[in-house]
């Protein structure tokens, strides 16, 4: 801004046109100020955010929620219908501000929640408004940093130390890479007072936020970056079918040994098993097996996603179904 008078004019403005109602033009009229420097005005307002735009998400297609809950036994679904041919930067937004008013909406003082990393999980914080309702919320990383290149806004300790500043509560930094280079340096690391304390803070999560990943992953995914290109190919032939916080799972969820497993710092995959709320948020076909391990293995019991993603889910349910009775 170029100094409070002009400060003052944009937020004048931004009232006309998104409280009152006027057109651009009556504005010009109002102000005095052309129609063309009303425009210009209007995109810097956003720009500089004096005016935050979101779209109301809360078209919830409850008929495919309820056929998740009933499905996978889930304490809550949460499904979008966000057009199918909308860029993933939109699906994201629509998932993460559902993530965010869900996660609003079951806070309760003295919380722990536990976050992993991913794009999904960065938008979800970007989604959440500030709030000093509760008191005594502690925000703390439940895997360690990527072994490849990883974009800043993506890492855990950013999303973390984001949500505690939304949220006005404390974070936990996590300054140990998920996959450490040898078992003996895991080992280690865990003895260190260090990790205890991190450790001792996970067995004390009441609600986890999560990111999905899958071995179906595109090469150009944040996922495949975190891990590397050549511990992708080995996931596949260890049956692998996705993770939750480096933690794998096989199509059935149960857990599986990877040649990373005993070089791996995260939280356990039971640990989610006792929070109040483990909540998956994730989208996209590529993620679909991914996303029915966690399901099947009972490790998130509240799932938000996007509609094209839940009926995919749906139908490989069905599938899977209908081959084992030819096979009976």
């Amino acid at each position: 801004m170029d100094n409070v008078e002009t400060k003052k004019k944009y937020i004048q403005i931004a009232q006309l046109y998104y409280e009152q109602n006027l057109t651009q033009n009556e504005i010009a009229q109002k102000t005095g100020i052309n129609r063309t420097s009303i425009s210009r005005i209007l995109k810097k307002i956003r720009e500089e955010g004096i005016v935050k735009i979101t779209i109301n998400y809360d078209l919830n297609d409850l008929s495919l929620a309820e056929k998740l809950e009933k499905t996978f036994h889930l304490k809550k679904a949460i499904v979008i219908p966000v057009d199918h041919q909308q860029p993933t930067s939109v699906k994201l937004t629509a998932i993460g501000q559902a993530a965010a008013k869900f996660l609003d909406s079951v806070l309760e003082d003295n919380d722990v929640i536990g976050f992993s990393w991913g794009s999904s999980l960065a938008a979800t914080v970007e989604a959440l408004d500030p709030m000093d309702v509760h008191q005594n919320i502690f925000c703390v990383p439940m895997v360690g940093g990527p072994a490849g290149k990883l974009e800043s806004r993506y890492h855990v300790n950013t999303i973390c130390y984001q949500a505690a500043e939304k949220l006005k509560g404390r974070s936990l930094m996590i300054d140990v890479p998920a996959i450490v280079e040898k078992p003996s340096m895991k080992s280690d690391w865990m003895q260190t007072q260090y990790y205890k304390e991190i450790a001792n803070m996970w067995n004390n999560i009441s609600v986890a936020l999560i990111g999905i990943g899958s071995i179906n992953s595109t090469g150009h995914s944040t996922w495949r970056a975190f891990y590397s290109d050549s511990s992708v190919e080995k996931f596949k032939a260890e049956y692998a079918v996705g993770d939750l916080c480096s933690r794998f799972y096989d199509r059935d969820g149960n857990e599986v040994q990877t040649h990373l497993s005993d070089r791996t710092l995260s939280i356990p995959l039971d640990i989610l098993h006792r929070t109040r709320y483990t909540i998956g948020v994730a989208e996209s076909e590529e993620k679909i097996s991914g996303i029915l391990g966690a399901l099947n293995g009972g490790h998130i019991n509240v799932l938000i996603t996007t509609e094209e993603t839940a009926d995919g889910l749906l139908e490989q349910v069905n599938q899977e179904q209908m081959n084992e009775k030819k096979s009976q």
